[in-house]
């Protein structure tokens, strides 16, 4: 147990390597010239003329070359972490469930994890917030006890402490150098409900027969780069399909339990290890993303469809490669050390929700809060 405990302790302390990294080369399945559907955005409010208009995020560089976003860190960080509820992993991690109303919500499936709304409106207000004060002043202890894969994907408490913490482990996929294509389709109601008198020809005021499924209707048409399309057909990447990940070493050598040395390499095993396992997940990152994007490795990528390298401060990069049985191995290890957060079943408390929203709250200092001041944009993703 000792021997696996110590393992990556090395990297724990400073001037240990920078990061762990993963490259892999990406195909559709079906195959390298079949059609890839990106993540599509919303458009920016607003009347700029320069504003994003919606769809894909493709940045063009000239020349023919562009690069488009097929799964964002946010999105990537969204698939893995509620794999920490299956019963291969709920033992790592305190459980943490939140009943709204009739829903059920894992702590796992919150967009800001710690910092989401949801769990700032339950009993676990004032521990959290507690535990957001002990970080800034550089003891995260308390919030590894809580929401430790927090720690891990990153998380701000932007409505409140303005505590915050970037992610550990993040992942991207990018296409390269893509064709855009346009989609068409055509709508054919079940019968034809004017011919058939079933509805009157003429329209009555405020009614849309095609809106609602009663008329024939075209979908589709080409993009006109002033207006947001509608019809996005996916694209097919001619330079290629890659996703890299990173496993931070040098932000996770940040975390500590205040000036306790002991206590903050448990600590640092511990995030390592649910680190470890999340960045070698089999399947969580890629695989089926959406409707028309399921991506594979690219068996004949040269020089190698998969790249796992140790990166060193000076530059330095050691080809590594750490099996996720192994990274278990380690988490569970660090885990039982560590002594694991209890479990947690709590119930979204409306009342709160209302005096937050309305700007009654208490503030950090124990003043009354004034609405309008919280961020715009809290997304941590």
């Amino acid at each position: 147990m000792k021997d696996l405990l110590t393992k990556y302790d090395a990297w724990l302390h400073d001037g240990g390597p920078a990061a762990l990294v993963i490259r892999e080369h990406l195909m559709p399945v079906e195959g390298r010239d079949g059609v890839v559907f990106p993540a599509t955005f919303a458009a920016e409010q607003g009347n700029d003329p320069d504003r994003f208009r919606g769809g894909y995020n493709l940045d063009d560089f000239g020349n023919a070359e562009n690069c488009c976003l097929v799964d964002s860190a946010g999105s990537q960080a969204n698939r893995v972490e509620p794999e920490f509820a299956k019963p291969k992993y709920r033992d790592l991690v305190p459980q943490i469930t939140i009943k709204a109303g009739d829903k059920v919500v894992s702590l796992f499936d919150a967009g800001h994890r710690a910092g989401d709304a949801i769990v700032r409106c339950t009993s676990l207000q004032q521990t959290l917030q507690l535990a957001f004060k002990a970080e800034k002043q550089g003891d995260v202890q308390a919030l590894a006890k809580i929401a430790p894969t927090s720690l891990v994907f990153g998380y701000w408490d932007s409505r409140d402490t303005q505590s915050k913490r970037a992610r550990i482990v993040s992942s991207t996929i990018r296409a390269w150098n893509v064709r855009r294509l346009t989609r068409h389709a055509q709508y054919v109601p079940a019968v034809g409900y004017v011919e058939e008198g079933l509805l009157p020809e003429a329209e009555p005021t405020g009614a849309d027969y095609a809106s609602r499924g009663y008329k024939h209707q075209p979908i589709g048409r080409q993009p006109d780069p002033k207006k947001p399309d509608p019809t996005h057909g996916g694209v097919i990447a001619t330079g290629g399909v890659r996703r890299e990940a990173t496993l931070n070493l040098a932000a996770l050598r940040l975390l500590k339990a205040g000036t306790d040395q002991v206590a903050t390499l448990v600590l640092r095993r511990y995030i390592l290890g649910l680190s470890l396992v999340a960045f070698t997940h089999p399947s969580a990152f890629v695989g089926y993303l959406r409707q028309g994007c399921t991506l594979v490795l690219d068996p004949d990528a040269k020089p190698t469809p998969r790249e796992f390298t140790l990166v060193h401060p000076d530059g330095k990069r050691d080809p590594k490669n750490i099996e996720h049985k192994d990274a278990l191995d380690y988490a569970q290890a660090a885990a039982k050390e560590f002594q694991v957060g209890e479990n947690r079943d709590v119930t979204f408390d409306k009342d709160a929700a209302m005096r937050d929203v309305t700007g009654t709250q208490q503030d950090t200092k124990g003043k009354r809060g004034k609405k309008g001041t919280a961020p715009a944009n809290n997304n941590t993703n």
